[in-house]
């Protein structure tokens, strides 16, 4: 099995003029249950389709695995999902050795921006830009598949 450790931020200062890409997301939820969440996305020019299960008590760890799989699949999969997709443009910015994930939300989750970055265990040191906020890890008010239920705008 697949272990994802990540921690997640606000972000709080200018991060793209550091952004090496930026590409397109769309995203829907088949199940939106901590437990396995499944979720189906187009991530540019390619569909993906992944199961996550619960995290660590910290929330900064848990069991994932994702597949490839064609966009006209997750296109014909978003049509079943749970209502609410999320939609988001994300950008890749280094920062020391590591790799920020930032997304920049739309619609419902427009004026949200969040960075995760992944680590190799829970207490692995990294480096913290300028423009990286508060901490989030753990609040699931900003999981993906809490903002397509709640989202950011009616907070």
């Amino acid at each position: 099995m697949a272990q994802e450790i990540e921690r997640k931020f606000l972000v709080s200062g200018d991060f793209k003029k550091h952004s090496i890409k930026a590409i397109r997301i769309t995203q829907g939820y088949l199940s939106s249950a901590p437990e396995r969440t499944v979720r189906v996305r187009v991530k540019g020019d390619k569909g993906y389709i992944t199961i996550k299960g619960i995290g660590s008590a910290s929330g900064a760890s848990r069991f994932e695995w994702e597949k490839e799989i064609p966009v006209q699949e997750v296109q014909q999969l978003l049509e079943i999902c749970e209502p609410g997709v999320i939609d988001k443009t994300r950008f890749l910015v280094m920062s020391g050795h590591h790799t920020f994930e930032v997304d920049e939300f739309y619609g419902e989750n427009e004026g949200l921006v969040l960075a995760e970055v992944e680590l190799s265990s829970e207490s692995e040191e990294f480096l913290k830009p300028e423009w990286l906020g508060a901490e989030v890890t753990g609040d699931v008010r900003y999981y993906n598949s809490m903002l397509m239920k709640k989202p950011y705008k009616n907070w």
